[in-house]
Order: C-alpha cells, then structure tokens, then sequence
C-alpha cells in the first residue's frame, strides 16, 4: 500500500481536514489545527507530502520520526500541528486496513466508556447557572467555566470577589456530586491566579487550568504548592519534549496535550505513559472538531490514567455518525480505524478557503494587548 495523496480542507468556523488518500482506496482522516495560521499549516503538510507520497503508511513510527527530526529545527506550532494531524491520518489508515479500532492497535480498551464534561462558556452568572443546571439534566458529572473576563496583572477585592462568587453560584447550583472546573486560559499572572485560587478553594474545584502560561515551568510549580486545587496545563504545548519539565517538577496533577498539536495520537500516548510514572492524570485538549475528537476518543480508551475528555462538537454536520453521549459519557467506539466517516453533502457547506480566519485580538481598558 502507498500514499497517493494528502488533501487539505479548510471548514468553518476555522478548522481543516486532512485526507490521506492510498492506492487502495483507503483515505485516512486527521484534523490539522494551528489558530490563527491556516494557509502556513497547509503549505507545511503539502511539504510533508513530499516526503510522504509513494510511502507504505504502515510504517506510523517510522514517519513519525522522519517528519519530526527530519526538519532540523524541531518542534514548534506548525510543525508540531501538520505531524499531528498526518500521524492520525496514518493510524486511521491502519485501523480500516487491519479492521480495527486504533485503542486496539495501542493495546487494546482500559475502559468502555469515556468520561466527558460539558462546557459553560463565559456569561453573565444567570447564563453560566443555566447551562450548569442543563449539563447535570443530561446526565453530565462534571462542568468546565472561565475566568471572569479579562483579567489586569493584579485585580481588586471587587474583582477578585466576582470570581468567588461566579464559582460559589455554579457549585450552589450543582451541587457537590458534580465536578467543576476552572479555565484561568494563562490570562493571570502567578500573583493574581494564587489570590484567585484561594479565593475558590472553599468551592473545591476539579483543577484549575493554565492558572500560569507554561513558558516558565517554576511560575507553574510556585502556584502548584501554593494551592491545594489540582493544576492543569498543556494544551500550548507539543511533543514529549514539552512536557518533561512539567513532569519532573510535579508542576501539574493533569495533562492536556490536544491531539492536533501535540503529536498526533502516536506522541500522546507516549506522553501519558510518561505521565502515569508521576502519577499525573489525562484529559486531552479537545476543543475543536469530530475529528480531534474521534482521535482523542481513541487515546482516552487504551491509556491506565485518562481522567476526563473535552468537546465542543460532537461532529452533527460534519460526519455521518455523530457521537452520542448517554449521561455524559461516550461509548468506545468499535469501528476500524478513528471510526468516523465524513458527511461529504453536510461539509459542502462549511468548506471555505481558510484565508479570511479572524485575528483574535484582546485589549483591555487601556489599549495594551492581553492574553487570550
């Protein structure tokens, strides 16, 4: 079997498709995901192609390699990105070839369904309450929200008192059986997230995620020992290279590598099997379409310390089999390969030319940039 082709396709609002196609009609999915940069993420897996077409797509590892130590300058979003979605093309492949699901090909299921947790957004707290109350109607046991708005390197008591009480009205709501957690989305200085993460602690969140932005592992370990709320981080990061300092500094008690950046499905579970020697948990970044999903699904089935999983779509009008969730949890999937199929008359309407993607600019009350 050979590679013929890789195909790209941009789909709104701004994700892509992959499409490894084969001599022997097998095409296998991946989700190339690289906000704010989609033509250079293109161009970097046409590039890979080069390399790619002619070649057995059995041999993941071997490409893996190739792609990665190949291009002299490792690492880095585009990369990392382009890898990762060519790496979950290459096992979807192999699992329609050999009939089976990837989890089975990484040593078979450690679990028969997969945890989830529904997503609030950030609203006014009368919304934010809704949408917790309509999670636990369906089933779910756990919720995630974000910090409130924008936030200044160091905040008031009023400031900070908003924040409380955001979490003390979703816990009310809730209850104490359902977990919540806390997106600080690197927006707050170390300073700022232990004031806040005192401030929340009474209302025992699920973690507190990427209270510190990891490009200084001691910020995020200072914070770590400053709170008894578990740390969790890694969606800005890639490669098991990234992680390795978090690991050995017992920096975060969960991980969240996204199967778009980080490595692909080969590279994460090498991660997590990094992870489990720390005794840290998984909960893969997942905030994007049916495709990262499918491919997280997979991971989230074969490893020993997968905690919970993130989604935002689980893929209506976008692939024929939408995933179901039943009390908030998904069922492994049992189909060769990611185990999803395209709805190619549903997506025909959502593919664009992935130019005209939005810059996603924050400016707070006086002019200056902000974190995301």
């Amino acid at each position: 079997m050979k590679i013929t082709k890789l195909e790209c396709i941009p789909i709104k609002p701004y994700w892509m498709i992959l499409k490894m196609h084969t001599d022997e009609g097998i095409v296998g999915l991946g989700e190339p995901i690289a906000e704010g940069h989609p033509q250079a993420l293109i161009q970097a897996i046409y590039e890979i192609g080069d390399y790619l077409i002619g070649e057995d797509p059995r041999r993941i590892e071997h490409h893996w390699q190739s792609i990665y130590r190949h291009s002299y300058f490792r690492s880095g979003l585009i990369l990392c990105s382009a890898l990762s979605a060519v790496d979950q093309a290459l096992w979807d492949i192999n699992g329609k070839w050999l009939g089976q699901p990837v989890y089975q090909l990484l040593g078979g299921k450690t679990r028969d369904r997969v945890r989830m947790y529904g997503w609030l957004g950030v609203a006014p707290y009368s919304d934010l309450v809704e949408s917790a109350k309509d999670w636990v109607s369906r089933g779910f046991t756990a919720v995630k929200t974000c910090l409130y708005g924008f936030a200044h390197p160091l905040e008031s008591p009023a400031y900070i008192d908003k924040v409380a009480e955001q979490m003390a009205a979703i816990r009310e709501a809730v209850g104490n059986a359902v977990d919540i957690g806390v997106d600080f989305h690197g927006r707050s200085t170390p300073a700022l997230s232990m004031l806040l993460a005192k401030a929340i602690e009474p209302y025992r969140p699920f973690f507190i995620e990427e209270p510190v932005l990891p490009e200084n592992i001691d910020a995020l370990v200072t914070m770590a020992r400053s709170t008894t709320i578990p740390i969790a981080t890694g969606e800005r990061l890639w490669t098991r290279w990234g992680f390795r300092e978090i690991l050995e500094k017992q920096a975060a008690a969960i991980l969240q590598p996204d199967l778009s950046h980080a490595g692909g499905i080969s590279e994460c579970r090498r991660i997590a099997a990094m992870a489990e020697t720390y005794y840290v948990s998984m909960a893969l970044h997942a905030p994007t379409g049916p495709i990262n999903l499918a491919a997280a699904l997979q991971v989230d089935a074969s490893i020993p310390n997968f905690l919970i999983q993130e989604h935002v779509c689980t893929g209506e009008g976008y692939i024929k089999e939408p995933f179901q969730i039943v009390d908030g949890y998904i069922e492994v999937p049992n189909k060769p390969g990611l185990g999803v199929e395209l709805d190619e008359e549903a997506l025909a309407d959502k593919v664009y030319d992935g130019i005209n993607v939005p810059c996603r600019l924050r400016h707070p009350d006086d002019g200056s940039v902000a974190d995301l």
